[in-house]
């Protein structure tokens, strides 16, 4: 642990330097790490990824990204997310056959390849525009559900014995899906329902931390998806939270969950690097040859796969809008190349190939597990160093129209909630029994704030005399206000949950300076 935390603070420092993607030079890092003899017998159990690594980054992706981006790109998530998995799945199978992988093998690799990661995407893919990178990061928030669907089903035919029909796998899937958004709504329910009841910043901030492990372990005890259980109880949160939460408990939550995901993030990454190194260890000549064809194999079929998919699938839906103005907010040829590109794989592909059985029902040794390992390692190397060197090249090259969204709506958000407090201003000093002398210099304020942003300059920061009680409770009103205000304009439509979290950062440290003893 402290030797992986050195590393990601020293590739932190480095990546800003050198620029190149902090992924890339932790991986890096991992598989020189596996040349140290002390470190040697160091392994990724794909247990500590799928219950520890899995539900706290996959919550925190949840809670910060937009619903309502998701909402109005939901087609093109759920075919991300389900179709283009099982047919990427389907493809790797098939070519990994034919380069000599048995069956069995093939689509235990397919299925651990076929999902992007969450966390390689939001390290690799940041920088573009909202609706691209929203649509990419629910991809790969929900694809891992499906991939782990296909994976149970491979072991099962293979290992057990069992018989695939594709009733039998439809089952599956809507066991999974059900099941997983039912646990999700239900363990995001349970934790609204605790952290109101709360009032304390510390309790509340504990029913946070348990709340995705809850839905992951419970969806998957009743056999249902605990990736997507974790994902919608982080989206539901993520509406209800605003709501609920006080500023204090907001700040200290978000302080937490930003440096344990950078923590987790750069762990699992350095954890991927040694297990790379580690999985050519087993193998002998000729399956180190075989494996590496394999690799290379694979990631073409990856790449072929996900541009083909993006593509066709732009042009049939294409061709089944008939309306000009449907078709004109449709997602544009440059922005489905940058998709394309940006089909990172990660540690959970690696963790779904640990995590298939050494042995089959017979006691026979799976086929060719070790090769499926190397093979997968393999594939996340060259995806993460290929892809990201490519995909910000890509991106400038395409010249991707910038997302002016936000600051739009950052600008009426701010210019909404101001307003509406200037309003509001007589009854709350009423409520506040705030003198007229604090009146009129919260009207000042408000007005000078007003007046700032209608000029479209910085807000600049009140003088700091909130040593008198009056003052600092009608400010306190008018903080509480814009809040309201703020979460009324993101449920309308108005804005999204981006320009909600930015606002309501400042309101937060405002609130928090006022009420400091």
């Amino acid at each position: 642990m402290v030797i992986i935390g050195a590393i990601v603070l020293g590739v932190g420092v480095l990546a800003r330097r050198v620029r190149i993607a902090p992924p890339i030079l932790l991986l890096v890092a991992g598989v020189a790490l596996g040349f140290v003899p002390l470190l040697r017998e160091v392994r990724l159990p794909p247990e500590v990824v799928l219950l520890l690594f899995l539900p706290a980054l996959l919550y925190w992706e949840s809670l910060t990204t937009s619903l309502r981006e998701i909402r109005s790109n939901l087609r093109s998530v759920v075919l991300t997310s389900t179709l283009l998995v099982v047919l990427t799945a389907a493809v790797v199978a098939v070519v990994a056959h034919a380069v000599g992988l048995p069956w069995a093998a093939a689509w235990v690799l397919g299925a651990a390849v076929a999902p992007t990661d969450a966390t390689a995407t939001a390290a690799l893919a940041s920088g573009m525009p909202r609706r691209t990178l929203t649509t990419l990061r629910a991809e790969s928030l929900v694809n891992d559900g499906t991939a782990l669907v296909i994976l149970a089903l491979a072991i099962e035919a293979s290992a057990r014995g069992a018989e695939i029909t594709p009733l039998h796998v439809g089952l599956r899937l809507l066991d999974s899906y059900g099941g997983g958004i039912a646990i999700g709504l239900a363990i995001a329910c349970i934790a609204a329902r605790l952290r109101k009841r709360l009032d304390d910043a510390l309790e509340e901030n504990v029913v946070s931390l348990l709340s995705p492990f809850a839905a992951y372990l419970l969806a998957e005890l009743i056999g249902a998806s605990g990736v997507l259980a974790v994902v919608v109880c982080g989206l539901a949160m993520s509406q209800v939270g605003p709501r609920i939460a006080g500023a204090g408990t907001r700040s200290q939550m978000n302080a937490f969950w930003s440096l344990s995901t950078v923590l987790l993030n750069g762990a699992l990454f350095v954890l991927v690097g040694i297990e790379l190194q580690v999985s050519i260890r087993g193998l002998d000549g000729a399956q180190i040859l075989l494996g590496l064809v394999a690799v290379g194999v694979v990631v073409v079929a990856l790449v072929v796969t996900r541009f083909g998919f993006f593509f066709a699938s732009g042009a049939v839906i294409r061709l089944l809008e008939r309306t000009p103005e449907r078709r004109a907010s449709l997602m544009s040829n440059r922005a489905r190349l940058v998709s394309s590109v940006a089909g990172f794989r990660g540690a959970v592909s690696l963790a779904a190939a640990l995590s298939v059985p050494a042995t089959t029902a017979s006691g026979a040794d799976f086929p060719r597990r070790d090769i499926v390992v190397f093979v997968t390692a393999g594939v996340i190397a060259i995806t993460l160093v290929l892809q990201g060197v490519v995909l910000p090249l890509i991106v400038r090259l395409v010249r991707l129209p910038p997302d002016e969204d936000v600051d739009r709506e950052l600008l009426e958000a701010e210019r909404t909630a101001t307003q509406e407090a200037l309003a509001a201003l007589d009854d709350l000093a009423e409520e506040a029994s705030a003198g007229e002398r604090a009146v009129r210099r919260s009207r000042k304020e408000l007005e000078a704030q007003l007046h700032a942003i209608d000029r479209g300059e910085d807000e600049e920061p009140g003088e700091d005399e909130q040593a008198i009680g009056q003052y600092e409770q009608l400010r306190l009103a008018l903080v509480r206000r814009k809040r309201e205000v703020l979460v009324r304009l993101r449920d309308e439509g108005r804005i999204d949950d981006i320009v909600l979290r930015r606002i309501q950062t400042r309101l937060d440290n405002e609130e928090i300076r006022l009420s400091a003893d």
